[in-house]
């Protein structure tokens, strides 16, 4: 069973709204709860890059790229954090990956399947 486990992604058109999902089964409460978590998004050709992160107290960070359009959340009973994405962009189509972050602000784990996202007219 894969330590982090992404859905929710989808086609859709240009400024459209998805929320994708990331489930920790692996990650006990005890971990999962001070983590810091992070979406990545991986565009083809391009690197894997930070697109958003939260804190155990909800501070929130995104890159400057979806500041305004996209929500970072988690559900600490759940095990789970959450992308709300809104005013989609072609720009935006990507794979997109969850991820602990280490102390350095490094992904801590292995990456999962992630789950893709298109954003086409």
């Amino acid at each position: 069973q894969a330590q982090l486990v992404e859905s929710g992604g989808a086609l859709v058109q240009p400024g459209g709204s998805l929320r994708l999902s990331c489930k920790a089964p692996r990650m006990i409460t005890s971990v999962f709860n001070p983590s810091v978590m992070a979406w990545y998004r991986q565009a083809p050709g391009k690197e894997r890059e930070l697109v958003a992160s939260i804190t155990a107290d909800s501070v929130r960070d995104y890159a400057d790229s979806v500041k305004g359009r996209f929500t970072i959340s988690r559900d600490n009973s759940r095990k789970q954090v959450y992308l709300q994405m809104g005013n989609l962009k072609p720009e935006d189509t990507a794979v997109y990956y969850c991820n602990a972050l280490t102390a350095s602000k490094y992904p801590k784990y292995d990456w999962g399947q992630g789950t893709q996202v298109t954003v086409f007219s």
